[in-house]
């Protein structure tokens, strides 16, 4: 036998001894869980990492080549990586579970010996009963305690990476998206959260769960059956109408307070709604008074360009020469400007509006939007619907009906978006053209334009596309929206700040918020919905087990399983 051969033969022996071990231990182990949330979160930070280098050229060159890479996989397998801070959180929580246990279950027998290392774990063993009795500590409240732990070390561990970094200049634009008074553009509100606020929503749905629970018990009179069905007549109505307030609030703030938003969200609805930064720029500019139909305003070059560039005349563009109100005097100025489709109505043609999407037809335009935006919601929410499939059952992607209802279901979230969108567009030209502004056309285009007119209505109308979503999905998408909006009614000024205040109330949030959801996945699973519950029971009882042991007979048995009888094989 080679020495290269005997090598590999040890190492296969290596692996399957490692892999027997693993298998013999339960799935709650703190090991299990601690290996499956270092995969989980792993595979969770290195994918945006790892997208630019793979999609662009231009991003490679970028992000620094492949200098830029080691650098980012060096940070994401470090200590003060996500994977490596969430499996100390969630990990070490077990782990610190497990050694009370073991601690208490010493307390009761006499140590044998006189060995310093019994006495010391019984002893211990004995002050941590006394505690638990004296506090009237269950399981739970245990369990709470060692992950509330944890996740405060997780929580320093992921702010001490991102503040060996320099913190980047925010661009300012004009005067009138200035930041508050007081507060530098150069600083950034915390790194850490949106994640602390996503946990904080996803405990507070929690919470919110367990009394809805109570409340459909008592009202089922005590039947099971019936309080779950009472529950989701509960949250069912709850869910959309969260969803539709959150919507609304997140395009408002879109639209004319961006920096209340994450900047990739903002980066996102951008190219998602396919809208040029002009057109928004313009609309902040007529809520601040500085872009004025008649008179121009301190800003009237905004839109000049971007009417040159869609190949209208530039005067289209320009507040000075635009009608402020609809009639005939308004006719008379599209007449001098030749602009067509507009009698009766005054302010910005809607050619400019529509960015050169559609010249002509609101209709039209509002339709395109919405295809173009279903097209790039089939790419996000096909992964979305198949992930847990391939992790739960690879097998079941080459069945055709298991993949016909998910393709469905992705294709009706896609719809969902693609409403969502176009819904804004179409709520806009009813608003300052198609019907509003020609009901009453002695208002200002000042007015319909401005924040009460014609985006306020596209910000309530958008919300209502939820319907088109399955009822189990818009609990889903209210938990995914209202992060972003609880964000954006924050402070600006106090999460910019940095100061002692503003960390000890993100840390309190953290803390308790994965502390709560990590309890709640092994004593209150019953609780937690959606995305939530899919993760923690993913991360705290594992896979299959079973479908993972048989795979291993089959690999170790070879050719004699095969030619076996198949009953067998089955049972």
């Amino acid at each position: 036998m080679s020495k290269p051969t005997g090598i590999r033969r040890a190492a296969t022996n290596a692996v399957f001894a490692l892999e027997e071990y693993l298998l013999s231990l339960p799935h709650d182990h703190p090991l299990q869980i601690s290996i499956r949330t270092y995969g989980l979160a792993l595979s969770l930070s290195l994918v945006p990492v790892l997208l630019p280098f793979i999609i662009s050229g231009r991003g490679r060159a970028k992000l620094g080549g492949p200098e830029g890479l080691k650098r980012a996989l060096k940070r994401e397998f470090g200590v003060t990586g996500f994977a490596f801070a969430m499996t100390t959180a969630i990990g070490g929580g077990a782990y610190l579970q497990h050694i009370w246990k073991a601690l208490e279950a010493r307390a009761d027998p006499e140590p044998l010996g006189h060995d310093w290392s019994s006495v010391f774990l019984t002893r211990a063993g004995r002050i941590l009963q006394r505690i638990s009795n004296a506090c009237n500590l269950t399981a739970a409240r245990k369990a709470f305690l060692c992950n509330s732990l944890t996740s405060l070390v997780a929580l320093i561990l992921l702010q001490a990476r991102r503040r060996a970094g320099p913190q980047a200049a925010i661009p300012l634009t004009p005067p009138f998206t200035r930041s508050p008074e007081g507060i530098p553009r150069t600083n950034r509100p915390s790194p850490t959260l949106d994640l602390t606020l996503l946990l904080f929503v996803r405990a507070m749905d929690a919470g919110v769960q367990a009394c809805l629970s109570k409340y459909a018990l008592r009202l089922s009179q005590g039947k099971d059956q019936d309080a779950k069905e009472w529950r989701r007549k509960l949250t069912r109505h709850s869910d959309a109408f969260l969803f539709w307030v959150c919507s609304a609030r997140i395009m408002w703030c879109f639209f004319y307070q961006p920096e209340r938003l994450p900047r990739s969200y903002v980066k996102w609805i951008t190219s998602l709604a396919d809208i040029d930064n002009r057109l928004v720029l313009t609309l902040r500019a007529i809520r601040s008074g500085h872009w004025v139909y008649g008179s121009g305003g301190k800003y009237p070059e905004l839109l000049t360009s971007m009417a040159q560039d869609i190949g209208v005349p530039s005067s289209w563009g320009n507040p000075a020469m635009l009608p402020p109100r609809g009639g005939l005097s308004a006719n008379n100025t599209w007449a001098v400007l030749g602009v067509m489709g507009r009698n009766g109505v005054g302010g910005l043609p809607c050619e400019i509006v529509h960015g050169g999407m559609d010249r002509k037809s609101c209709t039209a335009n509002s339709a395109r939007r919405g295809a173009k935006a279903f097209v790039e919601a089939l790419l996000i929410y096909l992964p979305v619907h198949f992930l847990p499939m391939v992790l739960r059952q690879p097998s079941a992607m080459l069945q055709i009906r298991s993949i016909i209802p998910r393709l469905l279901s992705a294709m009706r979230s896609a719809t969902f978006l693609s409403a969502f969108v176009s819904s804004i567009w179409m709520s806009v030209c009813l608003t300052r053209t198609l019907l509003l502004a020609r009901l009453f056309p002695s208002i200002s285009h000042n007015f319909w334009d401005g924040p009460f007119g014609c985006i306020l209505a596209g910000c309530l109308a958008c919300g209502s596309s939820i319907w088109i979503e399955e009822g189990r999905r818009r609990g889903e998408m209210a938990l995914y929206v209202l992060p972003r909006a609880v964000r954006s009614c924050l402070p600006d000024g106090w999460v910019r700040s940095g100061n002692k205040s503003t960390m000890i109330a993100e840390r309190l949030a953290f803390v308790l918020s994965l502390a709560s959801l990590l309890t709640a996945a092994v004593h209150r699973p019953d609780i937690l919905r959606g995305l939530s519950r899919w993760t923690l029971e993913f991360v705290m009882n594992g896979p299959n087990a079973a479908l993972w042991r048989r795979k291993r007979q089959l690999k170790l048995s070879g050719n004699q399983v095969e030619d076996s009888d198949p009953a067998t094989n089955e049972k």
